[in-house]
């Protein structure tokens, strides 16, 4: 049986990762820091997932842990697949480095020391920086050389260490969108709060709400990861990954508010993108200086401009992926059907 070790087992993308490969046949060595969730202990239970409990940044106790695993078990890692880190528009840059760089280092190293033959790094579309964007590919998209949050920054730094110090055929880059999906704890959160306290909608800059959201269904996610972790064409490629409808940022907003707050009615604001910036100039340095998770209200200066540019990437590789494995890709009215039921059940 073919083995995989998966990062933030626990959270929502790393979660979905999990079963995914589960479902393939895989076993997955899953690697938590503190909390478990319910699905993973189940898997534990059935036999299919080994739970490693450890800090990434503690390389050398990481590598004894998982060496002592393969010996236990008699095998080896057929791939790695970096889910976890710090995916947040505030906190500290020191914070940042240490999750999304430094970690990245000490996985890619044991990797390297494993001969693993395939490890798959998760970063985001954020690297592209945050303009607008009209439907280009993944090799007409460079990467940024200054960004404004340093969530891309140290990001873009990881893909280039990877690049440098792993060979073309040992790893692949996946790069999502917004993900979104039963099990959201960030985006669709906050698009609730803020609607559920809200009488009106509110657009920032010039494309007055109709500028693409780039949507990226989770099990999208979990699907490009297995696939860049086992097909040979992803072999040393970026893959975009977001859903294949254009769903602009209003839209989204009446998406949600249909399943999470039926019948309220919004009036839609118009305002320019100096007045979103007066008022998440002062939430940004507050959250940054408290070094929250997410910030303490909305907006956040990056979350302002991502709202306020269209980014409209294309998802080309990911599609030849799927069309490649024979799988289809999840569509927008799938992930919503599945969020109409699990709300319907009152426990999202």
């Amino acid at each position: 049986m073919k083995q995989v070790l998966i990062t933030g087992a626990a959270g929502f993308i790393g979660g979905y990762t999990v079963r995914e490969f589960t479902a393939q046949g895989w076993h997955v060595l899953a690697l938590v820091h503190r909390t478990l969730s319910p699905d993973i202990e189940q898997l534990h239970r059935d036999g299919v997932v080994t739970l490693l409990q450890g800090d990434m940044m503690d390389a050398d106790a990481l590598n004894e842990k998982v060496i002592s695993i393969l010996n236990e078990r008699d095998g080896r890692l057929d791939a790695v697949v970096h889910c976890a880190g710090r995916a947040s528009d505030v906190g500290r840059r020191s914070e940042f480095r240490r999750t999304n760089y430094e970690a990245v280092i000490n996985l890619g190293m044991l990797a390297k020391t494993l001969h693993v033959p395939r490890f798959v790094f998760v970063s985001t579309t954020d690297v592209y920086g945050l303009r607008d964007f009209v439907g280009e590919s993944e090799d007409a998209l460079p990467l940024v050389n200054s960004t404004r949050n340093p969530y891309p920054e140290y990001k873009i730094a990881a893909e280039r260490w990877i690049r440098n110090e792993l060979s073309v055929e040992r790893y692949a880059i996946v790069r999502p969108a917004a993900v979104w999906g039963i099990g959201d704890k960030t985006l669709t959160p906050r698009a609730v709060e803020f609607l559920r306290t809200s009488s009106r909608m509110v657009n920032f800059g010039r494309w007055r709400g109709r500028n693409r959201w780039p949507l990226a269904h989770v099990r999208n996610v979990a699907a490009a990861n297995f696939m860049a972790a086992t097909q040979p064409e992803a072999a040393g490629r970026a893959i975009n990954v977001l859903d294949s409808e254009h769903t602009s940022i209003e839209e989204f907003y009446h998406l949600i508010a249909d399943i999470f707050l039926p019948g309220k009615s919004f009036k839609i604001t118009n305002l320019p993108l100096w007045a979103g910036q007066v008022a998440g100039t002062p939430v940004t340095f507050i959250s940054n200086l408290l070094n929250l998770d997410h910030p303490f209200t909305d907006p956040s200066l990056y979350a302002l401009y991502s709202i306020s540019c269209n980014l409209d990437f294309d998802n080309r590789r990911f599609t030849d992926l799927l069309a490649s494995a024979q799988r289809k890709i999840i569509t927008r009215d799938e992930g919503l059907a599945e969020l109409r039921r699990h709300a319907s059940l009152d426990i999202c």
